[in-house]
C-alpha cells in the first residue's frame, strides 16, 4: 500500500494541477514525470519511457512504453515524461485489485481451525455435563453412595481431562517451528507447517525466486574481425554513462574481466532503444535489433537472434557505420540452488510449476533448463491467483513461492505462501506462511519434510493420549482407580507427549545425496 501513489499531476487546458488520485475520473490526461510513481491505469498518448513494472508483473527489465501502450498504477515511471490518459478510477485499478486479493484470501480460516474451535468447545461443555451427571444419576436411580460416587466423578474429571491431548499438538509445533528458525525458515504458524505436510505441488514465481532478479551477460558474439574482448570493451563503454540494468550488466561485466573503458563522448540516449556515442572517432549505437537498418539485417544476423531469444536471453546489438560489429546477450541468472531445489521437490513427490509474467519465450527456456513441465507465462497478478486456484482443484493442497508485490495474492490464495525473506517485498513477507530468511529456495524440501515428521509426532502424540484417557476412563468405571493413580497417569501422559514432541527440536537437516544421476533424500 506504500507503493500506492497518493496524488497526480492533472493536465488540462496547458495547465498542471496536483489533485489527489481519487479526484481522477476515466478519461482524465495526467503528466508522470521522469522517477515519479504512475498514479492510474491508463494508456500512453504522449511521450516515451521506460516503467519499471516490477512491482505488477515482476519483470526484471523496466519495459519500453511509448504512444498507445498502456501502463499501471503503481508502478515506477523511468527517464522520460509521459502523458497518460486515465482508463481506470482508483478503486478499480490492477494495484487497488492486488490489496483487495490479498485481503479477501487472509480472512479466510482453515478447515482444521474451525474444527479445532468447535471441538475445544463442545468437548469442556460435554465433559462437564457428563461429571453433573455421574454425580446426580447414580445415587438417585441405583441407590450408590454420594461420597463414593462424587469420588469416581473427581477420578473421571482427572482422567478425561484433555491435558495430554491439547499438549500432543504445541510442544511439537514450537518445537519444529524453533528447529526451522535456526535453519532460516520462519514460520508465522503451526496451521501452515501443518498444511506444509500437506502439498502436493509448489508453483515458483520466476523472477527474483527461481532467477537472481539481475541481469547478467550469456554471450558475446563479434563481427567485423573484432574478438570478444573487444566487442565487450567498446559495449561497455558506450554503455557507461547510462542508467538502464542492461548497460549496467555489461558494465560490471567489462569490469569483472578487467576491461579498462574509455569514456565515449557526444552521448545520447535512444529512448526506446538504447544509446549512442562517439568513441574513438566513429560514431557508435547499441540497442535493440529491432530498430537496426534494414541494411545491417542479414540471414547470418538473423539467425544468430532468433537462437539466442529462443533461449530466453535479451538480445543489443552494436554497430557503426560499417555495420553489426557484436551481439551481447543477457538473461536473468539462475540461482546455483534452483536446479537442485527442483530435483530434491520431485523426489519428495511434489509437482512443481513456474508462474511469471515475462514473456513465454524467457520462461520456456528458464524452465526447460530448470526441468520444469508446467510453464505459465504473460501472467499479471490477477492471472497468477487464476492459476493457482487451478492447480488447486488439480493437485489439492499447493505452495506458492514469491517475493514481490506482484505474488502477493497468489501467495494468500495458495494453502502455503512461501516469501523469499532478503529480496523479498514487504507485501510478500506479509502476506506470505513461511519465510525464507536466507532467499534459499534449497530449504523448502527441508521445510516440506518437517512438516510431515511434525504431522507424524503429533499423530503419535495424539493416538497415545486417547489410549491413556480411554484406558484410565474404562479403569475408573470397572474396577475403580485411586485417585492418586489417575493423576499419576493423566500428568505422566502429558509429560510423555510434551517429550516426544520436543525431539523435533533435534530434527536434522535435509541431506541429498547422488545416485545414478538422480537425487534421493534423507531425513
Amino acid at each position: 500500500m506504500d507503493l500506492k501513489p497518493e496524488t497526480a499531476v492533472l493536465f488540462k487546458d496547458g495547465i498542471e494541477t496536483i489533485v489527489a488520485i481519487e479526484a481522477l475520473t476515466v478519461g482524465d490526461i495526467v503528466l508522470v514525470k521522469p522517477g515519479e510513481r504512475i498514479p492510474s491505469d491508463g494508456v500512453v498518448l504522449d511521450g516515451a519511457s521506460a516503467v519499471n513494472q516490477s512491482s505488477i508483473t515482476g519483470e526484471s527489465v523496466p519495459v519500453d512504453k511509448g504512444e498507445g501502450d498502456e501502463v499501471f498504477a503503481g508502478t515506477l515511471n523511468g527517464q522520460g515524461a509521459l502523458f497518460i490518459e486515465v482508463s481506470q478510477l482508483s478503486e478499480s485499478t490492477l494495484f487497488a485489485k492486488i490489496i483487495r486479493l490479498v485481503q479477501e484470501a487472509q480472512s479466510e480460516k482453515p478447515a482444521s481451525q474451525l474444527f479445532m474451535e468447535r471441538f475445544e468447545r463442545i468437548y469442556a461443555k460435554l465433559i462437564i455435563l457428563i461429571c453433573l451427571l455421574l454425580i446426580v444419576v447414580p445415587p438417585l436411580l441405583f441407590h450408590l453412595a454420594w461420597d463414593q460416587t462424587f469420588y469416581k466423578t473427581m477420578v473421571f474429571l482427572v482422567v478425561a481431562s484433555p491435558c495430554a491431548l491439547v499438549a500432543s499438538i504445541m510442544p511439537a509445533m514450537l518445537s519444529a517451528i524453533s528447529n526451522g528458525a535456526r535453519k532460516g525458515l520462519l514460520f508465522k504458524g503451526g496451521a501452515h507447517l501443518e498444511n506444509l505436510a500437506t502439498i502436493k505441488a509448489i508453483a515458483f514465481d520466476k523472477t527474483g525466486t527461481l532467477t537472481s532478479g539481475k541481469p547478467v551477460v550469456t554471450d558475446i558474439l563479434s563481427f567485423h574481425q573484432l574478438d570478444e574482448a573487444e566487442v565487450l570493451s567498446i559495449a561497455a563503454s558506450l554503455e557507461s554513462l547510462s542508467e538502464h540494468p542492461l548497460a549496467k550488466a555489461i558494465v560490471l561485466e567489462a569490469q569483472a574481466q578487467g576491461v579498462v573503458l574509455d569514456r565515449p563522448s557526444d552521448f545520447r540516449t535512444l529512448t526506446g532503444w538504447g544509446v549512442q556515442a562517439q568513441w574513438k572517432g566513429d560514431l557508435w549505437k547499441i540497442g535493440k535489433p529491432a530498430f537496426l537498418d534494414d541494411a545491417f539485417r542479414t540471414e547470418e544476423l538473423k539467425s544468430v537472434i532468433d537462437r539466442l531469444e529462443r533461449e530466453g536471453k535479451t538480445v543489443t546489438v552494436m554497430h557503426n557505420s560499417q555495420g553489426v560489429a557484436g551481439v551481447i546477450a543477457l538473461r536473468d541468472k539462475i540461482r546455483s540452488e534452483a536446479k537442485q531445489a527442483v530435483a530434491m521437490l520431485r523426489d519428495l513427490g511434489v509437482q512443481v510449476a513456474m508462474l511469471t509474467g515475462d514473456q513465454k519465450q524467457t520462461a520456456d527456456a528458464i524452465g526447460k533448463e530448470l526441468g520444469i513441465e508446467l510453464v505459465y507465462a504473460d501472467l499479471l497478478p490477477e492471472d497468477k491467483v487464476s492459476r493457482i486456484k487451478e492447480l488447486k482443484q488439480t493437485f489439492g493442497s499447493i505452495a506458492m513461492v514469491g517475493d514481490g508485490v506482484n505474488d502477493a495474492p497468489a501467495l494468500a490464495t495458495a494453502t502455503v505462501g512461501v516469501a523469499m525473506g532478503v529480496a523479498g517485498s514487504d507485501a510478500a513477507l506479509e502476506t506470505a506462511d513461511l519465510v525464507l530468511m536466507n532467499d534459499d529456495i534449497g530449504k523448502i524440501a527441508g521445510a516440506i519434510v518437517l512438516g510431515k515428521r511434525t504431522k507424524v509426532i503429533i499423530k503419535q502424540n495424539i493416538i497415545f493420549a486417547m489410549t491413556i484417557i480411554i484406558t484410565l476412563i474404562t479403569a475408573n468405571f470397572i474396577q475403580g482407580i485411586a485417585l492418586p493413580l489417575g493423576v499419576v497417569g493423566h500428568e505422566g501422559s502429558t509429560i510423555l507427549v510434551i517429550l516426544n514432541g520436543l525431539r523435533l527440536l533435534r530434527h536434522r537437516e535435509i541431506i541429498q545425496t547422488k545416485r545414478v544421476g538422480k537425487s534421493s533424500l534423507k531425513v
